[in-house]
C-alpha cells in the first residue's frame, strides 16, 4: 500500500521535535505493515481549529489524494488530522468517498 504521512503541530505548546516524533512513529508503523511511504506532508506552527482551508500542506495532500498519488493517509493521532470535529468529518468522508483508508 502506498501511504502519505501527515504531521502537524500547532504554535501553542509544541515544536519541531513533535513533527519528527510523529513521522518516526508513522514510519515504524509503515515498516511493520510493509507500507510504502510515497509522500510526507507537514504543517508547522498552525492551529487546525482556526481554518483548515489555510493549512497549505493539508490542502496539497487532499489535492494529491484526488490524483491518486497514494492509497492511504497515515497520521500519528486523529487530532493531528484536524482539531475541529466538523472539518475532520468532512475531510475523512471526502477521502473515504475516494476509497482511501
Amino acid at each position: 500500500m502506498r501511504v502519505a504521512i501527515y504531521a502537524r503541530y500547532s504554535s501553542d505548546k509544541q515544536n519541531e521535535n513533535t513533527i519528527e516524533a510523529q513521522q518516526r512513529i508513522c514510519r515504524e508503523y509503515c515498516k511493520r505493515h510493509n507500507y510504502e511511504i510515497v509522500a510526507y506532508y507537514t504543517d508547522r506552527a498552525l492551529t487546525a481549529s482556526k481554518n483548515v482551508e489555510k493549512i497549505l500542506e493539508f490542502q496539497r495532500m487532499i489535492k494529491d489524494s484526488e490524483k491518486k498519488k497514494f492509497d492511504a493517509v497515515l497520521v500519528f493521532k486523529l487530532e493531528r488530522f484536524a482539531r475541529n470535529r466538523y472539518d475532520s468529518a468532512v475531510y475523512k468522508a471526502r477521502l473515504k468517498k475516494m476509497e482511501f483508508v
